[in-house]
């Protein structure tokens, strides 16, 4: 067979060359099942023909809401070998986006998880001309499931579902992904065949990973990130598992036993403050063991050659470390994670503990990885590694990374304007500030747009100044402001439960208030402050953090801080917490 051309290619290629391997695994009755790529296709053909009758045209757009499972899949293949465009939309949205977006790719069938998405997507219904079905993947009293549409299959149909697949080209555009924008409306990125398999042979190159190994999957996979990285897994014949929950996840972890996983570094903190406040409860030797192996990890480097560290690394990993990799089953060879820059010192203790960690680069609009670190063409912490094979990257006059490949995106959908202002010439503007390391390995620095001046003309880099805020135990989220004011200020949230410890320590009659009742007292604003003082030192004045402001809550999507993707929607919180802010800058 040829080199897959189209995504549904895929299936053929894993029917060929893996033909007895489980595609996915799931579970089911409790008990972990898996089904391969044949009887997977017999699945797809059957929504692929349920969708013909449906009179759904080539190019139509096609929705798709939910979490991770099984059905994801089957409609994304089935969906596009008739030629029409899946459109994935997150399951966590707001309606006003939902509306959108529906509006805009003028979706006429849309298939959903759950009861309640159900229900949630049917309250926009009026408001969506061109809706007309809504189906879930799961059954319930009067909800339409979409086997109810399913139709006997027969060797015609097949014939007929083959010759309109055989029409189908790898310029054909395969998905809309809407990026969930940090302002305005999102924008409905069109990624084709080719655009997604460029970057998956790309990406598969630099991955940790090979045939009949597991991975397993959490991340949603409606975003571009957690999507390619099944391409790469089929493309490698490695079975997919799902986890059966977002609460379910470490004893998936324990009876998987994955070699590799995606994560976004939010995940990867909060496993990290799990040990961290697991190893706090210990007592006596436990106790000094448990932070002397983290003191020991924090001091890892790749090429750190001297012998008496070895040793005590050694020692490290046989008596605490050990256990951190059985809870994530053992077996994990290698953890994927972007979306955001991950605290040094976390990369560096979860590579101590034996856990390597790659932090890579990308965005929707490339389809989307451009850049990783790995060991088969190099690591550099603090980076996020080398261009993937056949994508170049340059660095414009201001520090902006632009790219280029075949697997930059066609274009924003019903949106030339924005399309141009981000492709010329060629090449992708990502919007990302970064520079070059060695010479060679890509390092970020921020985001172009969310870099601002003083009033006195400095330029502020948040997200440098955020990241190292955050790498303190009593601070869970940051966010620098002051454009265009004296100074830079920032909002924090604290971490809840380490300040509740200390608060025992130190404060123990205040142990029984509110959050917010808490966070007002001035002992714990003197704490912050001592804090923020001591970390400006790391800063030159001008960037020096001169006010705070804790806010009791953390930022979530839900409450609409955070987009899908975990990006702060810096102009809401500004707009939520106007009252903090005017009251820092005496406005």
């Amino acid at each position: 067979m040829q080199t897959p051309k189209r995504i549904f290619d895929l299936l053929a290629h894993q029917q060929l060359n893996y033909p007895t391997l489980p595609m996915f695994s799931f579970k089911k009755d409790e008990q972990w099942e898996g089904i391969t790529a044949v009887d997977l296709q017999k699945e797809i053909d059957k929504v692929s023909l349920a969708l013909l009758e449906l009179d759904v045209q080539k190019g139509e757009k096609v929705g798709i809401v939910s979490e991770n499972r099984i059905e994801w899949n089957i409609f994304d293949f089935a969906i596009q070998q008739i030629g029409a465009v899946v459109v994935a939309v997150y399951p966590n949205i707001s309606e006003n986006d939902y509306t959108y977006i529906f509006n805009h790719a003028e979706i006429r069938f849309c298939f959903v998880s759950t009861d309640l998405l159900y229900h949630k997507v049917a309250s926009i219904v009026e408001n969506v001309p061109s809706l007309k079905k809504l189906y879930t993947f799961n059954s319930y009293d009067f909800i339409p499931h979409y086997k109810e549409i399913l139709p006997i299959v027969s060797q015609i149909d097949i014939d007929k579902l083959q010759s309109l697949k055989e029409s189908i080209t790898a310029n054909d555009i395969a998905t809309l992904i809407y990026t969930s924008g940090t302002t305005g409306n999102p924008k409905g990125v069109m990624l084709t065949h080719k655009n997604l398999l460029a970057d998956m042979y790309s990406s598969e190159y630099s991955f940790p990973v090979k045939a009949y190994q597991r991975a397993l999957t959490f991340l949603p996979v409606c975003h571009a990130y957690e999507r390619l990285f099944h391409y790469v897994y089929f493309y490698k014949g490695v079975t997919v598992y799902f986890a059966t929950s977002i609460e379910t996840i470490g004893e998936d972890m324990k009876t998987v036993k994955p070699h590799i996983f995606s994560a976004v570094p939010r995940v990867l903190e909060k496993v990290y403050d799990k040990i961290m406040a697991t190893g706090n409860q210990l007592t006596g030797v436990k106790k000094q063991l448990f932070f002397w192996a983290i003191r020991i990890g924090e001091q890892f480097e790749f090429d750190n050659k001297n012998i008496f560290y070895k040793l005590q690394l050694a020692l490290a990993r046989k008596l605490i470390f050990s256990k951190w990799r059985e809870a994530l089953g053992g077996e994990v060879g290698a953890i994927a994670s972007g979306s955001a820059t991950l605290q040094k010192k976390l990369i560096k203790v979860y590579w101590a503990a034996g856990i390597p960690i790659y932090e890579g680069y990308g965005l929707t609009e490339a389809g989307p990885c451009l850049s990783v670190n790995c060991y088969k063409r190099g690591l550099k912490m603090g980076t996020v590694g080398l261009p993937l094979i056949n994508i170049d990257i340059k660095l414009a006059d201001d520090g902006e990374i632009l790219a280029k490949g075949d697997n930059i995106m066609l274009g924003y959908y019903k949106d030339e304007k924005a399309t141009s202002e981000v492709i010329k010439d060629g090449w992708l503007h990502t919007g990302d500030i970064g520079e070059w390391v060695d010479g060679k390995f890509l390092k970020i620095i921020d985001r172009k747009k969310e870099m601002f001046k003083t009033s006195g003309g400095k330029y502020i880099v948040p997200q440098q100044i955020e990241k190292i805020l955050v790498e303190h135990p009593f601070i869970e989220q940051a966010m620098v402001i002051g454009e265009n004011q004296k100074f830079p200020a920032a909002f924090i949230v604290p971490n809840y439960s380490n300040i509740l410890e200390w608060t025992k320590q130190n404060l123990p009659k205040s142990i029984n208030l509110t959050k917010e009742k808490l966070f007002e007292q001035i002992e714990i604003v003197q704490l912050f402050n001592q804090i923020v003082k001591d970390i400006n030192q790391q800063f030159g004045n001008f960037e020096q953090i001169k006010k705070i402001s804790l806010l009791s809550n953390e930022f979530t999507v839900e409450t609409g801080e955070l987009t899908p993707t975990l990006k702060m929607k810096r102009k809401f919180i500004l707009q939520k917490f106007s009252k903090q802010y005017d009251e820092i800058f005496g406005l």
